[in-house]
């Protein structure tokens, strides 16, 4: 059973940085393209970005470009996400995936799911 472990999130103030990490566990994690999500409140969960199973490719959705940064440590079974110069907008709950079926680029499903950690940036 793949288990995905999110960590890292906080109470930041705007212009402040993070750095998220998800762990994995229960499959061999070099296999599995990962993704950040992330879902605000009374909104839907959104696509922040996503970095291929080697680390070569990532792909991030245009609201966060410049500010965030993927990227993961397959020896460690981890991926990360730097976020810079937060926002007031980016309070959500940050959700880590895994996509091991690695058939398409970017991922167009993810069967695996954290739990999530809560970033909240006050302005």
């Amino acid at each position: 059973q793949v288990q995905l472990v999110e960590s890292g999130g906080g109470l930041v103030q705007a212009g402040g940085s993070l750095r998220l990490s998800c762990a994995a566990s229960g499959r061999t994690f070099s296999t599995a393209h990962m993704g950040w999500f992330r879902q605000a409140p009374g909104k839907e969960r959104e696509f922040v970005a996503v970095i291929s199973s080697s680390g070569g490719r990532t792909y991030y959705a245009d609201s966060v470009k410049g500010r965030f940064t993927i990227a993961r440590d397959n020896a460690k079974n981890t991926m990360y996400q730097q976020i810079n110069n937060l926002l007031p907008e980016d309070t959500a709950v940050y959700y880590c995936a895994a996509d091991f079926r690695g058939v398409r680029w970017p991922p167009v499903g993810y069967g695996y799911w954290g739990k999530g950690t809560q970033v909240t940036v006050s302005s």
